[in-house]
């Protein structure tokens, strides 16, 4: 088994489409797909967030010479690779490199559904939706809970105290308007409130939105950027462990945002 056809089993659960799609959807950018190819056979496999130079070492150290990723190994063009590059360091292990973005977002049972299932709510609806269940931003409907109940929620599933919380703690929730990673912005705040959610739950959450989402009678749980997706990425991991059950897979956590 060589790097592409991991990849090719990887895209059956997040199709590359859906990442074209979504870019064109909002005339945004993204570099999903193979990375980096090597050369032979694909020993072991690492999965890591983001490729860091810890990432690197932890393939190295378990044999791996294929390590994916959710966030691109390079995103915006490069002008120079330093000594200590993550791609560079990746390379001269023959390491290949499969980054699954924005397809992973989007996908069915991908990162932004794993956010919306890990607060407890049931999806309803989806914000720009791109096929069956696929798509970004997701509507999910509860019962019977608080935002501060939802902010527990939160921290035991996603096994994290870094949340920050604005708005009336015992506002009563029923519908929850999430977003993976970077996502809340001025269309998801007007979708939350068009469709009558109380709490927005998202990351890296810019001053300018913050305030829209107050100003429009939303509760906010500001997550960080990595704990809203290493939940849904580790159950991407999870599928793949079982669709390699013959190879060995490696789940590396990055301890210092964890």
């Amino acid at each position: 088994m060589n790097y592409k056809e991991v990849f090719a089993a990887l895209e059956k659960y997040a199709p590359l489409k859906l990442s074209d799609e979504l870019v064109k959807a909002e005339n945004g950018y993204d570099n999903s797909g193979i990375i980096l190819a090597n050369d032979g056979e694909i020993k072991n496999i690492a999965f890591a967030l983001d490729l860091t130079v810890g990432a690197v070492e932890f393939a190295k150290e378990k044999n791996c010479n294929l390590i994916v990723t959710h966030h691109p190994a390079i995103y915006r063009p490069v002008k120079s690779f330093g000594e200590n590059s993550p791609l560079r360091l990746a390379a001269k292990n023959n390491m290949a490199i499969i980054s699954m973005h924005l397809n992973l977002d989007c996908a069915e049972k991908g990162i932004d559904y794993y956010l919306a299932e890990g607060l407890g709510g049931e999806v309803i609806k989806i914000s720009e939706p791109l096929g069956k269940n696929e798509g970004y931003g997701r509507l999910s409907a509860v019962s019977g809970i608080t935002a501060e109940q939802l902010v527990e929620k939160y921290k035991n599933t996603f096994n994290t105290d870094k949340v920050w919380v604005y708005g009336d703690n015992d506002r009563k929730i029923t519908k929850i308007a999430s977003f993976c990673g970077a996502g809340l912005d001025e269309n998801a705040v007007n979708f939350a409130v068009e469709n009558g959610a109380e709490v927005v739950v998202s990351a890296d959450i810019s001053h300018h939105v913050l305030l829209s989402a107050l100003e429009n009678g939303l509760c906010v749980l500001a997550c960080t950027h990595y704990d809203t997706e290493i939940y849904g990425f580790e159950k991407f991991f999870r599928f793949a462990a079982e669709r390699f059950k013959n190879e060995n897979i490696y789940f590396y956590r990055d301890e210092r945002l964890s």
